[in-house]
């Protein structure tokens, strides 16, 4: 009997599910707990690092997908984060999901912070790489963060200043492998945003990086037995990582860990590390206390 094929993130194909209206566009890898990942501002299925999905998957079923009316998936799209998060919750329905790990990067964090707080029935751990907390933040993205994040092509070095540490070399290293694998991925892209269609949903949208807290989304975190894990760089120009600093004494489940000469992508600096920080908390998490 031929094996089955063993798939990876460069080659596993992208499959369909139907929501209202919609077709929402996936890929799943692996076996284990599903983990379901929300991806960053213009992001598409093939904006996560292909080592670090893989790593995942060494222990999850891990799901990445594309919001609604972008990528491969049709519908009206749109970059308000409660609209995000009912695409997760539609992702997972036609999966057959009852219940999951919900993880998300920069924007797609405040997706999977709103999936927390309405559903939480129907979440078992919460991740967040890269991402803010809800409602006002000290701490706000640097200029140049916000003008490069509009560029229609960002070149190698784009791509450092926005999520890397130009000023390690280790980090400009990482930059250039990390966008290699990227592109090992020939076949089935997930097409880029179109510049005029991002440059709309933002302006009918709150600006990508200020999470409004209008849904009680910090107070129920705050006070929530969720496990919840933020994983960040510690030179984040996008979602500075000090806008976390002051809740772990005050949150009741809230993990920080804060990498060295990274940025906004510190889970492509460090692909393997910080997927093996996601299962070794979610394995820790999921084991009652004695």
């Amino acid at each position: 009997m031929a094996k089955a094929k063993k798939w990876t993130s460069a080659d596993v194909p992208t499959r369909f599910v139907d929501g209202s209206n919609r077709r929402i566009a996936y890929r799943s890898l692996g076996d284990g707990p599903t983990l379901i990942l929300c991806t960053r501002f213009r992001g598409t299925l093939d904006s996560w690092d292909p080592a670090f999905i893989d790593a995942l998957a060494k222990r999850f079923q891990v799901v990445t997908f594309d919001y609604a009316g972008l990528g491969n998936s049709t519908g009206d799209a749109s970059y308000d984060p409660k609209s995000l998060a009912r695409d997760v919750i539609e992702l997972a329905d036609g999966l057959g999901v009852e219940k999951f790990v919900i993880g998300g990067w920069s924007l797609g964090g405040y997706a999977a912070q709103i999936v927390a707080v309405v559903w939480p029935e129907r979440v078992t751990q919460l991740v967040l790489i890269a991402s803010t907390p809800p409602g006002d933040s000290p701490h706000g993205p640097t200029p140049a963060f916000s003008a490069g994040s509009l560029k229609s092509h960002a070149t190698l070095d784009d791509e450092t200043m926005l999520f890397f540490e130009p000023m390690s070399v280790e980090s400009r290293d990482a930059a250039r492998a990390s966008r290699l694998r990227i592109g090992l991925r020939k076949t089935s892209r997930s097409p880029d945003v179109p510049e005029q269609l991002y440059l709309r949903l933002l302006r009918e949208s709150a600006h990508e990086d200020r999470f409004q807290d209008d849904g009680g989304y910090r107070d129920f975190l705050e006070g929530s037995d969720l496990p919840i894990l933020v994983v960040s760089g510690d030179h984040d120009i996008g979602f500075p990582v000090e806008n976390w600093f002051s809740l772990p004494r005050r949150w009741r489940s809230l993990f920080l860990i804060v990498l060295p000469r990274s940025g906004n992508a510190v889970h492509h600096q460090y692909p393997e590390l910080v997927a093996h920080i996601v299962i070794c908390f979610v394995e820790a998490q999921s084991t009652p206390a004695a």
